[in-house]
């Protein structure tokens, strides 16, 4: 979200989202509210810092880690203030164990992605730090069910071997496919023991859909205006294999002429039909959300998205329940 106050924040997702509310991040405060500054503050048994390039893995804590990590417990003391009797489900959200090998850096220089047993210690850190927080938020909001995204935004570039290494020069090696999977699973299993749902966020073209397929992922979000059509029977066979697409139909940024309810209603529609689901009564379980986050949106613009989100997925209800009565 954009901004830097989370009590408004929240206040505006708890007013516009319907029935899936979540815990906003406000990088406009700073890399100690950014995604990955965020997440890090979950991560307690490996120490960070912050540098002029960005964050850095350390033997102990820096100050900008512990300051994340209060950060965190402050936005979390809103939640709880806020939801006292939030009883359906929440969202709470994480950077994957790719997107943060590929953009934390070693100790001596270069990105995690370098580092065999770096990047394993910590896909397993955070493993271990998605449970704490699981916790932590179920305690607080006292909600039925938690739902985990977890965002990996460079996890195709990782496959693809197309991070940059520190020079500029040269790229990182691709992960394969087995590695990329285990883990992920690694996370994805810790969010599924803490008896909370895990789902996928990639804004990124080529999402890879086989390395997923591998996983105990209920569902992926990803940004419809990406997804070719290439994609569609792999997509098919995913909502076939009793799982769920999650399709970001909202744009982030505000258009120049921005789509109207009934209009992303009915593009959604057409995308379903596409993937061999035209019956509008056995549309599979559909999550309606923006296309990626909303912190470089206008504040009057990621209110606006929030609202359409909830609009089409009531029209979506509305159009199903029509055609079955």
């Amino acid at each position: 979200m954009p901004g830097a106050d989370s009590t408004e924040s929240l206040q505006i997702v708890l007013g516009e989202v319907g029935e899936l509310p979540y815990v906003p991040e406000l990088p406009a405060r700073g890399a100690t509210a950014s995604m990955v500054g965020r997440t890090l503050a979950m991560v307690t048994g490996l120490g960070f810092d912050l540098q002029p390039a960005g964050w850095r893995l350390t033997d102990a804590s820096g100050l900008d880690h512990r300051r994340a990590g209060s950060l965190l417990a402050q936005d979390l003391d809103v939640v709880e203030e806020l939801t006292p009797r939030q009883r359906g489900a929440f969202k709470v959200q994480v950077v994957g164990p790719w997107t943060l090998a590929a953009t934390v850096e070693r100790p001596r220089g270069d990105k995690l992605l370098a580092d065999h047993g770096a990047r394993r210690d910590l896909g397993q850190a955070l493993a271990q730090a998605v449970t704490a927080h699981v916790d932590d938020v179920r305690r607080r909001t006292d909600c039925s069910q938690v739902m985990v995204q977890i965002d990996e935004p460079a996890l195709p570039a990782v496959l693809a071997g197309s991070i940059a290494t520190a020079s500029g020069f040269s790229r990182h090696r691709s992960v394969g496919a087995a590695e990329a999977a285990a883990a992920l699973g690694w996370v994805i299993d810790a969010v599924t023991a803490a008896a909370a749902v895990p789902v996928l966020h990639c804004c990124a073209p080529s999402i890879p859909w086989a390395v997923l397929r591998e996983t105990e992922l209920r569902a992926v979000s990803f940004d419809l205006a990406a997804v070719q059509s290439a994609e569609y029977d792999v997509m098919a066979g995913w909502v076939d294999a009793g799982r769920e697409l999650w399709p970001g139909v909202v744009p982030s940024l505000e258009p120049d002429r921005p789509p109207s309810g009934a209009e992303l209603t009915r593009r959604l529609l057409s995308w379903w039909s596409d993937l061999g689901h035209s019956a509008v009564e056995q549309l599979p379980a559909t999550t309606v959300t923006p296309a990626c986050g909303l912190a470089a949106a206008s504040p009057r613009w990621a209110r606006t998205a929030l609202e359409l989100a909830a609009q089409v997925a009531r029209n979506m209800s509305a159009e199903q329940g029509r055609m079955t009565s």
